[in-house]
């Protein structure tokens, strides 16, 4: 559940009075264990799905199906924890407290659909 404006802004105003009384303590909580962690977690996925790769050679050269279908199960098991890994890995931590962005809303066809109505109905008064 995302947060509100207001509970944005006090958030924000707690992280800049934490880097602004202790900097290093904050950025000691910045959360670099968890990119660590993240990190590790992608680069074993690769290390996997290089394992994934030899299975299926190797079942392939020895013509053992079932070797070679456990190498292409390891290896789309570890291509999908690497994608979502990757995803879900915290970008840009490390340079102090950042604004979120506001969130944009697309205007759907409904949405575009009242503004032409609306704009009818204006046009249409005005004349």
């Amino acid at each position: 559940m995302p947060l509100s404006e207001h509970e944005q802004r006090l958030l924000e105003q707690m992280e800049r009075a934490l880097y602004a009384e202790d900097p290093k303590f904050a950025s000691a909580l910045e959360g670099t264990g968890l990119r660590t962690y993240t990190r590790r977690k992608v680069y074993l996925a690769a290390a996997g799905f290089v394992v994934g790769v030899g299975l299926l050679m190797g079942g392939m050269v020895a013509q053992h199906i079932w070797v070679g279908v456990v190498g292409f199960l390891v290896m789309l098991v570890c291509a999908v924890l690497a994608v979502t890994g990757w995803r879900r890995s915290p970008a840009g931590h490390g340079a102090g407290p950042k604004t979120a962005p506001a969130p944009r809303r697309k205007a759907g066809v409904m949405d575009r659909m009242e503004q032409r109505w609306q704009r009818r109905r204006d046009e249409h008064n005005g004349m």
